[in-house]
């Protein structure tokens, strides 16, 4: 069903800090789709890999254990939820596709249980503490917009959300929402400014998205202290035009419902239309890496 172009729907997420227990993170975040439900929540989304440690912290076969098959019991568990409450879950997993090919992958499920389908991640970074390049084979499956009851929506995630071309391509698709699921953090003993300055270019960067697109941003990360990385939550949800709807603290765990009038995405697009004054015919230049003198 397409959704209607001046209607309205309700936005849920879920920051929530995770431990060891698989079970009990699965347990914690379907307990959080419930109360996002019962507050009117139509769409809800979940962090970056819920329902683990974030295990990149350091390169350990061991980790590869975690991974499961998409479509499989997760996606069997929350396809199940997502049917009794009519809610759309978007759902970020380790997926294991074959024997050696692993990705960082979100499965999007719509309001009657049914599978849509999956967006893997393109951009793989490899820093201190995020060592993803070890486990994740960059996505192959391009960028995806999935039509859900209630909205046309984009899943990037995490890293995703620092390059403009994935947002740019997935708004030129058709996204009205882009949902960034994201596992980001501080490492004990950095400087309090530095933290800040990193926590403000996060926001910035993908405010900015919404603003040079005309849709709506839900970025939704994890909180807590796992090792020696502290996530920053923060998790927020902006406007068409860059305006901050709702922020989440920094520390503890939110579950918040955020009401969205789609209809402002046009009255936006119309009155600063960027997408009409691109010129396609100048771009070929960022398909290069870089130029070279």
């Amino acid at each position: 069903m397409s959704a209607d172009p001046v209607s309205s729907v309700k936005v849920g997420i879920v920051q929530m800090a995770c431990c060891d227990d698989r079970l009990a993170n699965m347990g914690k975040a379907c307990a959080a789709i419930r109360e996002a439900a019962s507050r009117g929540a139509q769409i809800i989304c979940l962090q970056e890999l819920f329902s683990s440690l974030y295990f990149c912290f350091e390169e350990d076969y061991r980790h590869f254990g975690l991974a499961e098959e998409i479509p499989g019991p997760a996606v069997t568990l929350l396809s199940g939820l997502a049917e009794e409450l009519k809610v759309v879950i978007v759902a970020s997993l380790f997926e294991k596709r074959t024997q050696g090919i692993y990705h960082n992958t979100v499965a999007v499920i719509d309001a009657d249980g049914r599978y849509l389908g999956k967006y893997r991640k393109q951009h793989i970074p490899d820093d201190p503490g995020y060592y993803e390049k070890f486990y994740f084979t960059p996505g192959d499956g391009g960028y995806k917009v999935f039509e859900t009851r209630y909205a046309k929506i984009g899943t990037l995630i995490c890293w995703d959300q620092w390059y403009p071309e994935a947002a740019r391509i997935t708004a030129l698709l058709g996204a009205q929402i882009i949902f960034y699921p994201t596992a980001i953090g501080w490492s004990s003993g950095q400087p309090g400014l530095l933290n800040q300055q990193q926590f403000q270019a996060w926001q910035t960067i993908q405010r900015s998205h919404a603003i040079a697109n005309g849709v709506y941003v839900v970025s939704v990360n994890r909180t807590g202290t796992e090792g020696d990385m502290h996530f920053w939550g923060g998790s927020f949800i902006s406007g068409p035009f860059g305006e901050m709807l709702y922020e989440a603290p920094q520390d503890g765990e939110v579950v918040h419902v955020e009401p969205l009038n789609l209809s402002t995405i046009d009255k936006i697009r119309v009155h600063w239309p960027f997408l009409r004054d691109r010129r396609i015919d100048g771009y070929g230049p960022i398909l290069q890496r870089f130029m070279d003198e």
